[in-house]
């Protein structure tokens, strides 16, 4: 692992898998989302990794015209490194998912490192009463569904998108195979060093948020890359802060925002996602350490700059 000189806070505002009845924090519309994003970056983050929804209904789109929306409202706030996804929303072809891609032609994009069974159904029996019909079959489809990013995808997310825009990724890594199918891109010299590596945990059909398993993500992850890498993790849920607290202390970065985690305390819903990023801020300084500014996260991951992106 490169070792870091300061810490990077990613935020996920909102993501694709918690919907609106689940909390009435979750930014929706094109202004709630870049309002939330840009408190995020007010309080301490410097990547803003960017999904969109529909705004009468909630539900995830990847249309460009949605993130047009509120894109350029938050470059000309801030100077966040954006992060775009090219996971989409659950269910969607490669074509849908990247379409905000081609569009925004980001500094970053996330790139889910392999197949899966990305799992949200117990959700779907936790609530009764449901703002939006949509919601409750969504979750349940993630039963008998599958999150596909074959090694072609990936290729084609790589060529398409990163060598036609200049664009990096945040490589997320939901497994320690994950891990090996980043490597064989970077063996084939598909990836040039330094990237960053997003190890997740918690999510039903990836790696399990046992602590244990962080040291073992990091152990391969360091036998494949060596120092040609930085590390940021994440968790879900109330696994949140305590993931996030090891992998600052393991001298990685973090992620943080109602994507991930819709809680800042046992049963209390965070207003925002600026409430975790000042937590996981207050954290990080705690320890002596330093959070990097959109600059120095540039710096450090080599990114093209905020002046060459599409928006």
């Amino acid at each position: 692992m490169r070792k870091a000189s300061k810490v990077i806070i990613t935020c996920a505002s909102t993501g694709s898998v918690h919907t609106p009845t689940m909390s009435p924090y979750l930014p929706i519309t094109p202004n709630e989302i870049a309002s939330d994003a840009l408190a995020a970056v007010e309080a301490g983050a410097s990547i803003l990794h960017l999904h969109a929804r529909n705004p009468e209904t909630g539900q995830p789109t990847q249309d460009p015209e949605i993130f047009s929306q509120f894109l350029p409202r938050i470059k000309q706030q801030s100077d966040a490194v954006i992060n775009i996804t090219t996971g989409g929303g659950l269910g969607m072809p490669l074509e849908q998912r990247v379409a905000a891609a081609h569009y925004a032609k980001p500094e970053v994009c996330s790139l889910n490192m392999g197949s899966m069974n990305f799992a949200a159904f117990e959700l779907a029996n936790k609530y009764k009463d449901w703002k939006f019909d949509w919601e409750k079959p969504y979750l349940e489809s993630t039963y008998a569904g599958i999150y596909p990013n074959t090694f072609e995808m990936i290729d084609h997310i790589l060529t398409h998108v990163g060598d036609a825009y200049g664009t990096k990724f945040e490589f997320e890594c939901y497994e320690v195979g994950h891990l090996y199918n980043l490597a064989y891109f970077v063996r084939k010299g598909r990836i040039k060093p330094p990237f960053l590596i997003q190890c997740i945990f918690g999510i039903h059909g990836g790696i399990g948020a046992d602590p244990e398993n962080l040291m073992h993500m990091r152990t391969i992850a360091d036998k494949l890359f060596g120092d040609d890498y930085y590390l940021s993790v994440l968790a879900v849920g109330k696994d949140q802060m305590k993931f996030l607290t090891m992998s600052t202390a393991m001298g990685g970065s973090v992620r943080v925002g109602l994507e991930d985690s819709l809680y800042i305390g046992k049963g209390e819903l965070s207003k925002g996602s600026a409430e975790q990023v000042k937590r996981i801020r207050g954290i990080v300084e705690g320890l002596g350490l330093e959070v990097a500014s959109p600059t120095e996260a540039r710096d450090m991951l080599d990114l093209k700059g905020g002046d060459q992106v599409g928006f």
